[in-house]
Protein backbone atom coordinates (compact mmCIF):
# COMPACT_ATOMS: atom_id res chain seq x y z
CA UNK A 1 0.00 0.00 0.00
CA UNK A 2 3.03 2.38 0.86
CA UNK A 3 4.63 1.47 -2.33
CA UNK A 4 0.96 2.19 -4.09
CA UNK A 5 0.89 5.80 -2.76
CA UNK A 6 4.63 6.54 -3.87
CA UNK A 7 4.05 5.61 -7.21
CA UNK A 8 0.66 7.44 -7.38
CA UNK A 9 2.13 10.55 -6.40
CA UNK A 10 4.51 10.37 -8.95
CA UNK A 11 2.20 9.71 -11.79
CA UNK A 12 0.87 13.38 -10.46
CA UNK A 13 3.57 15.36 -10.09
CA UNK A 14 4.75 13.93 -13.82
CA UNK A 15 1.18 14.79 -15.64
CA UNK A 16 1.06 18.18 -13.66
CA UNK A 17 4.70 19.02 -15.14
CA UNK A 18 3.99 17.60 -18.76
CA UNK A 19 0.48 19.72 -18.35
CA UNK A 20 2.68 22.90 -17.68
CA UNK A 21 5.38 22.06 -20.32
CA UNK A 22 2.42 21.67 -22.92
CA UNK A 23 1.00 25.20 -21.37
CA UNK A 24 4.78 27.02 -22.05
CA UNK A 25 4.68 25.54 -25.67
CA UNK A 26 1.51 26.62 -26.46
CA UNK A 27 2.78 30.22 -25.19
CA UNK A 28 6.12 29.86 -26.87
CA UNK A 29 3.85 28.72 -30.43
CA UNK A 30 1.92 31.96 -29.97
CA UNK A 31 4.98 34.13 -30.50
CA UNK A 32 5.42 35.16 -34.29
CA UNK A 33 8.35 36.97 -34.05
CA UNK A 34 11.12 34.35 -34.55
CA UNK A 35 14.03 35.77 -32.32
CA UNK A 36 11.27 36.13 -29.08
CA UNK A 37 9.57 32.11 -30.36
CA UNK A 38 12.91 30.86 -30.41
CA UNK A 39 14.06 32.54 -26.89
CA UNK A 40 11.39 31.11 -25.54
CA UNK A 41 12.21 27.68 -26.62
CA UNK A 42 15.35 28.34 -25.38
CA UNK A 43 14.63 28.77 -21.70
CA UNK A 44 12.07 25.79 -21.76
CA UNK A 45 15.11 23.85 -22.44
CA UNK A 46 16.87 25.43 -19.47
CA UNK A 47 13.82 25.06 -17.28
CA UNK A 48 14.76 21.27 -16.79
CA UNK A 49 17.60 22.01 -15.21
CA UNK A 50 15.91 23.67 -12.43
CA UNK A 51 15.44 27.40 -14.27
CA UNK A 52 11.94 28.76 -14.74
CA UNK A 53 11.04 29.97 -17.85
CA UNK A 54 9.78 33.64 -18.48
CA UNK A 55 5.63 33.38 -18.51
CA UNK A 56 5.20 35.26 -21.74
CA UNK A 57 2.49 37.69 -21.51
CA UNK A 58 -0.86 38.12 -23.39
CA UNK A 59 0.67 41.89 -23.73
CA UNK A 60 3.99 40.31 -25.31
CA UNK A 61 2.23 37.93 -27.77
CA UNK A 62 0.01 40.81 -28.46
CA UNK A 63 3.13 42.76 -29.69
CA UNK A 64 4.57 39.59 -31.50
CA UNK A 65 1.63 38.93 -33.44
CA UNK A 66 0.72 42.54 -34.17
CA UNK A 67 4.51 43.31 -35.21
CA UNK A 68 4.79 44.64 -39.13
CA UNK A 69 5.40 42.05 -41.35
CA UNK A 70 8.47 42.59 -44.38
CA UNK A 71 7.56 44.45 -46.99
CA UNK A 72 8.13 43.37 -50.41
CA UNK A 73 10.05 46.47 -51.31
CA UNK A 74 13.51 46.36 -50.38
CA UNK A 75 15.79 48.69 -48.11
CA UNK A 76 18.80 49.60 -49.72
CA UNK A 77 21.11 47.77 -47.25
CA UNK A 78 18.76 44.72 -47.83
CA UNK A 79 19.57 44.52 -51.54
CA UNK A 80 21.60 41.76 -52.66
CA UNK A 81 24.17 42.96 -55.06
CA UNK A 82 23.29 42.60 -58.95
CA UNK A 83 24.51 43.79 -62.17
CA UNK A 84 21.89 46.02 -62.89
CA UNK A 85 22.17 47.23 -58.96
CA UNK A 86 25.80 48.26 -60.01
CA UNK A 87 25.00 49.87 -63.43
CA UNK A 88 22.51 52.40 -61.27
CA UNK A 89 24.26 51.76 -57.69
CA UNK A 90 20.83 50.91 -56.54
CA UNK A 91 22.77 49.13 -53.73
CA UNK A 92 25.46 51.16 -52.82
CA UNK A 93 25.48 54.67 -53.36
CA UNK A 94 29.27 56.20 -54.79
CA UNK A 95 28.44 59.46 -55.05
CA UNK A 96 28.65 62.48 -57.44
CA UNK A 97 30.45 63.18 -61.58
CA UNK A 98 32.36 60.29 -61.57
CA UNK A 99 32.38 59.18 -64.96
CA UNK A 100 31.15 55.76 -65.47
CA UNK A 101 30.26 53.23 -68.51
CA UNK A 102 26.67 53.54 -69.53
CA UNK A 103 26.12 51.59 -73.17
CA UNK A 104 28.51 49.31 -74.02
CA UNK A 105 32.17 50.65 -75.44
CA UNK A 106 33.40 48.91 -78.13
CA UNK A 107 35.25 49.38 -81.34
CA UNK A 108 34.18 46.75 -84.26
CA UNK A 109 36.94 47.13 -86.87
CA UNK A 110 35.48 44.77 -89.35
CA UNK A 111 31.36 45.25 -89.65
CA UNK A 112 29.76 43.91 -92.94
CA UNK A 113 26.49 44.77 -94.38
CA UNK A 114 24.14 43.17 -97.16
CA UNK A 115 22.78 46.30 -98.30
CA UNK A 116 24.96 48.90 -97.74
CA UNK A 117 22.61 52.60 -98.37
CA UNK A 118 24.31 54.24 -101.15
CA UNK A 119 21.67 56.95 -101.73
CA UNK A 120 20.45 57.47 -97.67
CA UNK A 121 17.45 59.67 -98.40
CA UNK A 122 14.30 60.63 -96.03
CA UNK A 123 10.85 61.54 -96.66
CA UNK A 124 11.75 65.18 -96.18
CA UNK A 125 14.84 64.82 -98.33
CA UNK A 126 14.86 66.98 -101.82
CA UNK A 127 16.60 64.22 -104.07
CA UNK A 128 20.60 65.68 -103.71
CA UNK A 129 23.28 62.88 -102.89
CA UNK A 130 26.48 63.01 -100.65
CA UNK A 131 29.23 64.10 -102.71
CA UNK A 132 30.81 60.26 -101.40
CA UNK A 133 27.88 58.54 -102.74
CA UNK A 134 27.45 59.35 -106.05
CA UNK A 135 28.72 55.99 -107.57
CA UNK A 136 27.38 52.84 -106.91
CA UNK A 137 30.42 51.65 -105.70
CA UNK A 138 31.53 54.55 -103.45
CA UNK A 139 30.18 53.29 -100.41
CA UNK A 140 32.36 49.61 -99.27
CA UNK A 141 30.23 46.85 -97.40
CA UNK A 142 33.15 46.52 -94.84
CA UNK A 143 33.37 49.39 -92.73
CA UNK A 144 34.67 49.89 -89.36
CA UNK A 145 32.79 51.03 -86.48
CA UNK A 146 32.79 51.82 -82.54
CA UNK A 147 30.33 53.12 -79.98
CA UNK A 148 31.67 55.61 -76.88
CA UNK A 149 29.07 56.02 -74.00
CA UNK A 150 29.22 56.93 -70.06
CA UNK A 151 26.90 58.76 -67.78
CA UNK A 152 28.06 60.94 -64.37
CA UNK A 153 25.50 61.01 -61.30
CA UNK A 154 24.73 64.46 -61.50
CA UNK A 155 22.03 64.66 -58.30
CA UNK A 156 22.19 61.85 -55.05
CA UNK A 157 19.24 61.00 -53.77
CA UNK A 158 17.28 63.41 -55.68
CA UNK A 159 13.76 63.11 -53.39
CA UNK A 160 15.24 60.15 -51.06
CA UNK A 161 17.76 57.83 -51.02
CA UNK A 162 15.58 56.03 -54.09
CA UNK A 163 15.82 58.90 -56.76
CA UNK A 164 19.32 59.73 -58.62
CA UNK A 165 19.21 61.92 -61.45
CA UNK A 166 22.00 61.36 -64.09
CA UNK A 167 23.01 62.74 -67.02
CA UNK A 168 24.39 60.71 -70.66
CA UNK A 169 26.33 60.74 -73.28
CA UNK A 170 26.22 58.10 -76.01
CA UNK A 171 28.36 58.59 -79.21
CA UNK A 172 28.37 55.66 -82.05
CA UNK A 173 30.35 56.45 -85.41
CA UNK A 174 30.55 54.41 -88.93
CA UNK A 175 33.70 54.98 -90.34
CA UNK A 176 34.72 53.99 -94.20
CA UNK A 177 38.22 52.86 -93.00
CA UNK A 178 39.34 50.56 -96.20
CA UNK A 179 37.42 52.66 -98.94
CA UNK A 180 40.86 54.76 -100.15
CA UNK A 181 39.54 56.42 -102.88
CA UNK A 182 37.58 58.79 -100.65
CA UNK A 183 40.05 59.09 -97.97
CA UNK A 184 38.40 56.77 -95.68
CA UNK A 185 35.29 59.25 -94.35
CA UNK A 186 33.30 58.51 -91.41
CA UNK A 187 30.01 58.02 -93.01
CA UNK A 188 27.66 58.55 -90.32
CA UNK A 189 27.57 59.53 -86.58
CA UNK A 190 25.36 59.38 -83.88
CA UNK A 191 25.14 61.87 -81.00
CA UNK A 192 22.68 60.89 -78.11
CA UNK A 193 22.87 63.02 -74.55
CA UNK A 194 20.39 62.35 -72.45
CA UNK A 195 19.01 62.99 -68.52
CA UNK A 196 17.67 60.03 -66.55
CA UNK A 197 15.95 60.09 -63.51
CA UNK A 198 16.77 56.87 -61.94
CA UNK A 199 14.30 55.35 -59.42
CA UNK A 200 15.34 52.21 -57.20
CA UNK A 201 11.62 50.04 -57.02
CA UNK A 202 13.51 46.73 -55.65
CA UNK A 203 9.63 45.28 -55.95
CA UNK A 204 9.78 41.34 -55.01
CA UNK A 205 6.81 40.43 -58.31
CA UNK A 206 7.97 36.51 -57.26
CA UNK A 207 9.14 35.24 -60.78
CA UNK A 208 11.54 38.25 -61.14
CA UNK A 209 12.12 41.00 -59.31
CA UNK A 210 11.70 44.93 -60.63
CA UNK A 211 14.93 46.81 -59.52
CA UNK A 212 14.43 50.05 -61.13
CA UNK A 213 12.18 52.74 -63.37
CA UNK A 214 14.33 55.17 -65.17
CA UNK A 215 12.26 58.08 -66.87
CA UNK A 216 14.32 59.92 -69.60
CA UNK A 217 14.69 62.57 -72.00
CA UNK A 218 16.88 61.86 -75.14
CA UNK A 219 18.03 63.93 -78.50
CA UNK A 220 19.52 61.85 -80.92
CA UNK A 221 21.32 63.74 -84.15
CA UNK A 222 23.48 63.35 -86.85
CA UNK A 223 24.88 66.63 -86.84
CA UNK A 224 24.35 67.01 -91.21
CA UNK A 225 22.53 69.50 -93.04
CA UNK A 226 19.30 68.19 -95.49
CA UNK A 227 19.20 66.08 -96.88
CA UNK A 228 21.23 63.86 -94.50
CA UNK A 229 19.89 65.58 -91.61
CA UNK A 230 18.34 63.22 -89.35
CA UNK A 231 17.20 64.12 -85.21
CA UNK A 232 14.41 63.77 -83.05
CA UNK A 233 13.48 64.35 -79.47
CA UNK A 234 12.03 61.43 -77.17
CA UNK A 235 11.11 60.81 -73.08
CA UNK A 236 10.57 56.97 -72.14
CA UNK A 237 10.14 55.01 -69.02
CA UNK A 238 12.61 52.32 -68.60
CA UNK A 239 11.39 49.24 -66.77
CA UNK A 240 14.31 47.42 -65.30
CA UNK A 241 13.74 43.13 -64.09
CA UNK A 242 16.42 41.21 -62.76
CA UNK A 243 16.54 37.39 -61.53
CA UNK A 244 20.39 36.02 -60.91
CA UNK A 245 21.91 36.59 -63.70
CA UNK A 246 19.42 37.18 -65.98
CA UNK A 247 17.71 40.74 -66.84
CA UNK A 248 15.04 42.55 -68.80
CA UNK A 249 14.82 45.95 -69.69
CA UNK A 250 11.08 47.21 -70.93
CA UNK A 251 11.62 50.87 -72.51
CA UNK A 252 8.46 52.72 -74.34
CA UNK A 253 9.35 55.68 -75.85
CA UNK A 254 7.25 58.57 -77.14
CA UNK A 255 8.57 60.98 -79.76
CA UNK A 256 8.56 64.82 -79.32
CA UNK A 257 6.51 66.28 -82.19
CA UNK A 258 8.49 68.93 -83.89
CA UNK A 259 7.00 72.19 -85.80
CA UNK A 260 6.11 71.80 -89.71
CA UNK A 261 8.88 72.07 -91.96
CA UNK A 262 11.55 71.32 -89.80
CA UNK A 263 11.41 67.61 -88.94
CA UNK A 264 14.03 65.82 -91.24
CA UNK A 265 12.41 62.55 -90.74
CA UNK A 266 8.87 62.50 -90.13
CA UNK A 267 7.97 59.08 -90.93
CA UNK A 268 10.70 57.81 -88.09
CA UNK A 269 8.45 55.73 -86.16
CA UNK A 270 7.20 54.10 -89.03
CA UNK A 271 10.67 52.27 -88.55
CA UNK A 272 12.12 53.00 -85.10
CA UNK A 273 8.66 51.57 -83.44
CA UNK A 274 7.71 53.18 -80.26
CA UNK A 275 9.96 51.17 -77.55
CA UNK A 276 12.66 48.47 -77.50
CA UNK A 277 12.90 45.36 -75.17
CA UNK A 278 16.54 44.26 -74.10
CA UNK A 279 16.83 40.75 -72.66
CA UNK A 280 20.57 39.80 -71.02
CA UNK A 281 22.14 36.41 -69.64
CA UNK A 282 25.77 37.32 -67.55
CA UNK A 283 27.44 33.78 -67.30
CA UNK A 284 29.51 33.15 -64.32
CA UNK A 285 32.67 32.57 -66.57
CA UNK A 286 31.99 36.34 -67.63
CA UNK A 287 30.75 35.92 -71.48
CA UNK A 288 27.59 37.78 -71.71
CA UNK A 289 24.75 37.10 -74.39
CA UNK A 290 21.94 40.41 -74.99
CA UNK A 291 19.49 40.90 -77.94
CA UNK A 292 17.47 43.52 -78.16
CA UNK A 293 14.31 44.38 -80.00
CA UNK A 294 11.85 46.71 -81.34
CA UNK A 295 8.94 47.06 -83.83
CA UNK A 296 5.83 48.61 -85.19
CA UNK A 297 2.90 46.45 -85.19
CA UNK A 298 1.55 48.71 -87.85
CA UNK A 299 3.69 48.71 -90.18
CA UNK A 300 5.31 45.40 -89.98
CA UNK A 301 8.99 47.16 -89.44
CA UNK A 302 11.28 46.53 -86.60
CA UNK A 303 14.75 45.55 -85.69
CA UNK A 304 16.65 42.47 -83.59
CA UNK A 305 20.41 42.99 -82.18
CA UNK A 306 22.02 39.90 -80.88
CA UNK A 307 25.44 40.79 -78.94
CA UNK A 308 27.94 38.12 -77.39
CA UNK A 309 31.19 38.98 -75.11
CA UNK A 310 33.73 36.92 -73.66
CA UNK A 311 36.53 37.91 -71.58
CA UNK A 312 40.02 38.02 -72.81
CA UNK A 313 42.22 40.05 -70.29
CA UNK A 314 41.47 42.54 -67.67
CA UNK A 315 38.70 44.50 -68.42
CA UNK A 316 39.15 43.83 -72.38
CA UNK A 317 36.53 41.33 -74.32
CA UNK A 318 36.00 40.27 -77.34
CA UNK A 319 32.76 41.06 -78.89
CA UNK A 320 30.58 39.93 -82.06
CA UNK A 321 27.34 41.72 -82.97
CA UNK A 322 24.34 40.65 -85.40
CA UNK A 323 21.94 43.36 -86.75
CA UNK A 324 19.10 42.83 -89.11
CA UNK A 325 16.20 45.13 -89.26
CA UNK A 326 16.02 48.76 -89.57
CA UNK A 327 17.59 51.76 -88.07
CA UNK A 328 20.95 50.33 -87.66
CA UNK A 329 22.16 54.11 -87.73
CA UNK A 330 19.70 57.60 -88.34
CA UNK A 331 21.10 57.95 -91.44
CA UNK A 332 19.86 54.39 -92.91
CA UNK A 333 16.48 54.57 -90.73
CA UNK A 334 14.35 53.70 -93.35
CA UNK A 335 17.18 50.85 -95.01
CA UNK A 336 16.62 47.68 -94.19
CA UNK A 337 19.81 45.20 -93.84
CA UNK A 338 21.53 42.23 -92.34
CA UNK A 339 25.03 43.77 -90.69
CA UNK A 340 27.84 41.31 -89.08
CA UNK A 341 30.41 42.85 -86.99
CA UNK A 342 33.60 41.47 -85.01
CA UNK A 343 35.62 43.14 -82.24
CA UNK A 344 36.49 44.58 -78.41
CA UNK A 345 33.88 45.78 -75.92
CA UNK A 346 35.81 47.06 -72.38
CA UNK A 347 34.18 46.14 -69.52
CA UNK A 348 33.51 48.41 -66.40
Amino acid sequence: MHYAKILLLGLAATTTHAMADNGALSQCQAIADAKARLACYDNLGKAGEGVKPPVASAEIIEKSNTAPRPSPITDINQSAASALGNQWELDQKKGIFALRAYKTNYFLPLSYSDNRNQHPSSSASTGQQPPFAQGVDAINDTEAKFQLSFKVKAIESIFSDRADLWLAYTQKSYWQLYNRDYSAPFRETNYEPEGILSIRTDLDLGLIKWRFLNLGLVHQSNGRSNPLSRSWNRVYANFGFEKNNFSLEVRPWYRLKESDGSDDNPDLLDFMGHGDVTARYRFDSGQELSALMRQNFRTGNGAIQLDWSYPLTGNLKGYVQIFSGYGDNLLDYNRRQNVLGFGIAISP
